[in-house]
Formats: C-alpha cells, sequence, structure tokens
C-alpha cells in the first residue's frame, strides 16, 4: 500500500509519453503510482518497493516483460501483473497467463476499461493477502511462527488482520501461556506499522518510578541515578507499535498518565517541565479480568474503556486440541539440537492429546524439552514426559512438605502441585537466582516472588 493506504501501482513501459500520460490518469484515479521505461528498471524497483499492480509492456528493450514476469512470479507473487502489447499474440498471451499474469491487454485499450481490470486486481491481491497471511510461509517471511490449524485460531488471525489496519487501541486476553505476545507481534506485523519497531514493556517487571522512567523517559538529573537523559519507550516506538504486557499489573498511580498519552498522543519525561508527543499503536495484554478489577477498584474504568475498543480473546490449548501435535512437532524441531529431530510414537501423541495443559502452550514446550532431555532414542515415549520431579537431579532433597509427590508421576499431580515442583526445581537447579529462574520459567520476577510466598518456597 502507498502512503494513506493507497494502493501502489508500477508502470513498466518504454514508450515514454504512452507511460507518463497513464501515470497521470493513475494518479488521478486515486492510485500511488510510479514509472519506469525498462525491464531492468522494473526489476530494481520491485526489489525495493512493495507495488499491489505492475502495468507491464510486452516488448521491452534489454531485458523482455517476459523475463520481468518471470522475476515478479518468483519474488513478488503478491504483485498483480497486467500485460500490455500492441500485437493481439495468442501464444504470447497464453505464455504470460502461464506464469502467473493477471490480464492481458493489446494496445490502443481504453482507460475505462484497463481501470476496471485495475482495480479487479486489486481486489484479488487483498484476498490472496488475506488467505495467504494466515499460512505457515508468510509467517516464516514475516519471521513468525503462529503454529494452528484450529478453527478458533484461524478466525482469530482473520479478526486481528482486518484490525490491524486501523490505530485503535487492542486489548489481548487470555491464559498465562497461551502466546499472547506473538499474537500481539503478529498484529503489528501485518499492520501499516509493520515498517517501524514494536517495543515490549511487562508492567508486572519494574516499581512505580521505573516503569514511568522506561515508558515515557526521564532528564538528566530527575532522580538520584538519572546521570544522563534517557528516552522512554514510546519515543523509541513512535511510528510503530507499542505492546504493554500483564496490563492489570499497572498501578494506580500511573494509569493516569497512560490514560492521558493515549488520549492525547502527549507525555512528559520524568523530571521534565514540557510536554512531548509520539504517534504509537497500544496493544495491551492480560490475563485478570479487567472489569472485575475495575468494580474492585484496582483498575480504572475510563482506562479499561479506552483500552477496551478491540479485544481479541486467545484460546486456551484445551480450547483448541487440534493444534496440539502441530506445536509438539514444532517445538521438537525448533529444540531439538540434531540434523534429525526426534518423532513422536503414536503413545507419545495419545498421552500429549489426553493432557489439559492448564499451563497452556508453554507447558505444552517444557514438555517437550524435558522429553528430549530424558528419551536417548530416537522415538519419544510417554515414559519421556511423565518423570517425576526427583529426577531432575541426583542431588535434590525435596522439602517434606513436597515428599508425598515425589513417587507420583507428573500425571497424577494436580496443576499446582506440578507448578509447586516446576518452580522449585527451577530456583535450585539455579541456586535461587530468582532472575535466571524467571527467565527459565517465562516469568516475570514479581510473579516468580508471589509464587515463591503462595508456595511457601525457602
Amino acid at each position: 500500500m502507498g502512503k494513506g493506504g493507497k494502493s501502489k501501482i508500477l508502470i513498466c513501459d518504454d514508450e515514454i509519453n504512452l507511460a507518463n500520460i497513464l501515470g497521470e490518469e493513475i494518479i488521478q484515479a486515486g492510485y500511488d503510482c510510479d514509472i519506469v521505461y525498462d525491464g531492468d528498471k522494473a526489476i530494481e524497483r520491485l526489489k525495493e518497493i512493495s507495488y499491489d499492480v505492475l502495468l507491464l509492456d510486452l516488448n521491452l528493450p534489454k531485458v523482455s516483460g517476459i523475463e520481468v514476469l518471470k522475476y515478479v512470479s518468483s519474488n513478488t507473487p503478491f504483485t498483480q501483473v497486467i500485460m500490455l502489447t500492441g500485437t493481439a499474440d495468442i501464444n504470447s498471451a497464453v505464455q504470460c497467463m502461464k506464469l502467473g499474469a493477471y490480464d492481458f491487454l493489446t494496445k490502443p485499450y481504453q482507460f475505462g476499461e484497463l481501470l476496471q481490470v485495475v482495480e479487479k486486481s486489486i481486489e484479488k491481491k487483498n484476498l490472496l493477502t488475506n488467505n495467504i497471511i494466515l499460512s505457515k510461509e508468510l509467517r516464516e517471511i514475516q519471521g513468525l511462527e503462529i503454529i494452528g490449524e484450529s478453527k478458533s485460531i484461524h478466525e482469530l488471525l482473520v479478526a486481528a488482520t482486518k484490525a490491524a489496519n486501523s490505530d485503535l487501541p487492542i486489548l489481548i486476553q487470555g491464559d498465562t501461556g497461551t502466546g499472547k505476545e506473538l499474537f500481539a507481534k503478529f498484529i503489528h506485523s501485518v499492520s501499516p506499522r509493520s515498517n517501524k519497531p514494536i517495543v515490549t514493556l511487562n508492567c508486572a517487571s519494574f516499581p512505580d518510578t521505573l516503569f514511568e522512567s522506561e515508558l515515557f523517559g526521564h532528564e538528566k538529573g530527575a532522580f538520584t541515578d538519572a546521570k544522563n537523559t534517557k528516552l522512554g519507550l514510546v519515543e523509541i516506538a513512535n511510528g510503530g507499535s507499542l505492546f504493554l504486557d500483564e496490563i492489570g499489573e499497572l498501578s494506580l498511580h500511573i494509569q493516569p498518565k497512560l490514560l492521558r498519552f493515549l488520549e492525547t498522543g502527549e507525555f512528559r519525561r520524568v523530571g521534565a517541565i514540557n510536554n512531548r508527543k509520539a504517534d504509537v499503536r497500544l496493544i495491551a495484554a492480560t490475563n485478570k479480568n479487567l472489569l472485575q478489577e475495575a468494580n474492585e477498584k484496582r483498575f480504572r474504568q475510563d482506562l479499561l474503556f479506552r483500552l477496551n475498543v478491540i479485544t481479541f480473546t486467545v484460546p486456551s490449548l484445551a480450547e483448541r486440541r487440534e493444534d496440539i501435535l502441530p506445536l509438539a512437532n514444532y517445538f521438537l524441531r525448533k529444540k531439538s539440537k540434531s540434523k534429525s529431530p526426534k518423532t513422536l510414537s503414536k503413545q507419545a501423541e495419545d498421552h500429549l492429546l489426553s493432557h489439559n495443559y492448564p499451563g497452556n502452550i508453554r507447558e505444552l514446550e517444557h514438555l517437550i524439552e524435558r522429553s528430549l532431555i530424558f528419551c536417548d532414542e530416537d522415538t519419544i515415549y510417554p515414559e519421556h514426559f511423565n518423570l517425576s520431579f526427583s529426577n531432575f537431579k541426583s542431588d535434590y532433597q525435596p522439602s517434606n512438605d513436597l515428599s508425598i509427590n515425589i513417587k507420583k508421576p507428573m500425571s497424577e499431580c494436580s496443576a499446582e502441585e506440578i507448578e509447586k515442583l516446576h518452580i522449585e526445581a527451577v530456583l535450585r537447579q539455579n541456586n535461587w537466582n530468582r532472575e535466571e529462574s524467571a527467565k527459565i520459567l517465562g516469568i516475570s520476577k514479581k510473579t516468580l516472588y508471589t509464587k515463591i510466598k503462595k508456595y511457601n518456597l525457602n
């Protein structure tokens, strides 16, 4: 898309006057337009810019229209090519259509006729994009791996693709471990802001003063350790997206400042006098019920209403069971250190499909990691998942209150028992280093501290 969401068209024709006249008409019709006069230049432009439509003369000097068409088919397959030629050659037309051209028009043509073909080709391009954007191939091109064959994930990605074109705030709800951050990055990657950064900040990771400094920046001397001026993340993300994870943990002190920024685009660095402006699209995520939090006065209603313009709920893994095996096989490939990743036996697949996954995708990922550690063969079996935590380390001595669970296979433990044992095992393996343990567990230090208190781990 061109500026302001306009479709972008490239004209390639060696008849300079005709190309320029056509370009003016295309611009008057409301499109962005570039013009080149030979095939070499067309390929150079296509390497730099993503065009929706290419109006391509068949007979060009140096590099022929057929060669340019072959380049488009191999390298920019979403670009719709409309071939233009001065001779009505059936064989050439058939060859172009086989190579993927959208249409084939003979000069002289009526501009109204050409414009109709352009409009229809753009409709086809948009349809292809909306459909293919959900496929594995395009996700890999975008550097994202959203694994899922379930109807719920398909519908979610379709809706997210549509919502990504607006600048409205998006709230992503879902249980811990469902992949809310990956989903936020997907929204950014298919938005008009994708050429700008997406910046992530976990609202549970900092105390109030440091959080405000991270978000809005601070001036030199604003507080004891402020030895230099620091840019806030809203400035770094200017033109792009800001992802606030665990927004339900945001303190009541910071919430009005975030609200003001969302309403005006203005913010003030800590210790500053003047306001600054930044243009960011906010995406927030939470595993809490924010309406309930607002009713209990722990979250501002006005901020909730501002965030809750477009809301998506990422389903739990138990609600998308058809995605379990594709995800498991993805983690096997991703986590395997050998060129030939291990495979799941039929019994292992049945075991994975029968589990409820209170920890969602993150729990499945940990199951696969554990199986790779304890499986010495090429094929994984259920016993490689159902190891008790006493097997993690030979010198691991559980505290008395855990001893009744040590002999139990994990499949017989409750979700809380599994979580408690897992957290303690990770803490012990890291000599109770909370920062390293939190990274391994995939949670914030604040959340880990809460879990340590909840389970009385010392």
